[in-house]
């Protein structure tokens, strides 16, 4: 069910609205989890009991921690979440590749050619990553665990950031679960900013959509220089509108059931370095890297070498986040060698080349889209050809 669906839109929000505002206090949480639950079931049908099982081991892993088996607790969450997204984001990918390898290796063993697909689940890269932060949370000691079911599970499932983000920590709204302030104020401010999300992702995002797919559905021999360009800076307007048009739209939402979510994107264009581009881009997903991936390696607190090692680690795992193929490892290794050019000393090269340095920005994210854009490595490579 999407945020821009009359169904959502006419039906699905209204009533919820109506039925949370009517609520006593003690039944509203109780309202949000079940119509989250009923808008996640509506599109996943029973892959809704992946999330709930999600929702549970966490649960119960925050309770094991708590009870002072603190390392046996984390490993259990870790390796729950880790199988869900091995088992349905990437079990696909390493079967087809697998049999790549042994198709080189000259065995025309259709076993792995033949395998049906796996569905994967809406937004199980969100609500995964969530429930992990809040364990290693209570585990560093920096959250108690919540021993109230409902509270955790509305804090899970919640429909208005659960498909696409962006990925709200546990420590970040837990003494709103329990008191937040509802105010027409609040309301009035979510409905304005739904409403400019809204019209990213409708009037915006989809209209340059309609370009660059056009223009990305030819192949690439067939296309002249200028149209390859026009077909990658629209695609660039498209997916800065589209995913953060989501990122507003969740955000309004969250403050129409008293939710103050974290910003999500802060003008990502405009950024004068790579560096600065993480800062702005998907800013949930990059500081969820640098504080549960980047900083417990060792962070910049090794030799120049290791904090190398770190960053590709990094940007690796980050292109793997965003989708099961070498498109999206080479697009996040892309970024990450020009982070680490940055860290070299061409950061201070580029500070010294005026405006300069935001049109090498620009460029590397474009071509970067590229990898993002096209469907295999082939095409994206005569793309940029």
């Amino acid at each position: 069910m999407l945020f821009t669906s009359p169904l959502f839109l006419f039906l699905f929000l209204p009533v919820v609205l109506l039925c949370f505002y009517l609520a006593p206090k003690y039944l509203k949480n109780i309202v949000l989890l079940s119509s989250s639950i009923v808008f996640y079931t509506w599109g996943e049908e029973l892959l809704v009991f992946l999330l709930l099982s999600s929702t549970v081991i966490d649960y119960s892993c925050g309770l094991i921690i708590d009870s002072g088996k603190r390392r046996l607790g984390l490993i259990i969450s870790i390796l729950a979440n880790v199988s869900f997204l091995a088992c349905f984001k990437y079990a696909d990918f390493a079967f087809e590749n697998f049999h790549l390898v042994l198709t080189k290796l000259g065995f025309n063993n259709s076993f792995f050619r033949d395998l049906p697909g796996i569905a994967l689940p809406l937004g199980i890269s969100f609500y995964t990553f969530q429930t992990m932060s809040y364990t290693i949370d209570v585990y560093r000691g920096e959250v108690k665990a919540n021993r109230n079911f409902l509270e955790f599970a509305t804090y899970v499932t919640m429909f208005p950031q659960l498909v696409a983000g962006p990925i709200v920590r546990y420590i970040d709204i837990q003494k709103q679960l329990t008191n937040r302030k509802l105010s027409w104020g609040k309301f009035s401010e979510g409905i304005q900013r739904f409403i400019i999300g809204f019209a990213k992702k409708v009037i915006l995002a989809n209209t340059f959509a309609s370009v660059s797919d056009e223009i990305f559905e030819f192949a690439p021999y067939d296309i002249s220089t200028s149209v390859a360009w026009l077909g990658i800076v629209t695609y660039s307007l498209h997916i800065f509108f589209d995913f953060s048009g989501y990122s507003d739209m969740a955000i309004g939402l969250g403050k129409m059931f008293g939710f103050d979510f974290l910003e999500n994107f802060n003008y990502p264009y405009i950024s004068k370095s790579i560096r600065d581009f993480w800062r702005r881009w998907h800013i949930s997903l990059s500081t969820w890297f640098r504080d549960y991936v980047y900083i417990p390696l060792g962070g910049s607190k090794v030799s120049s070498f290791g904090t190398y090692i770190n960053l590709g680690i990094v940007f690796f795992v980050t292109g793997f986040w965003h989708g099961a193929s070498w498109n999206f490892i080479i697009w996040g290794m892309f970024h990450g060698v020009f982070i680490i050019f940055e860290r070299l000393g061409g950061g201070k090269l580029l500070s010294k080349t005026g405006s300069l340095q935001h049109v090498y920005t620009l460029l590397v994210v474009m071509i970067g889209w590229v990898f993002f854009k096209a469907d295999t490595l082939t095409d994206a490579l005569l793309y940029l050809k």
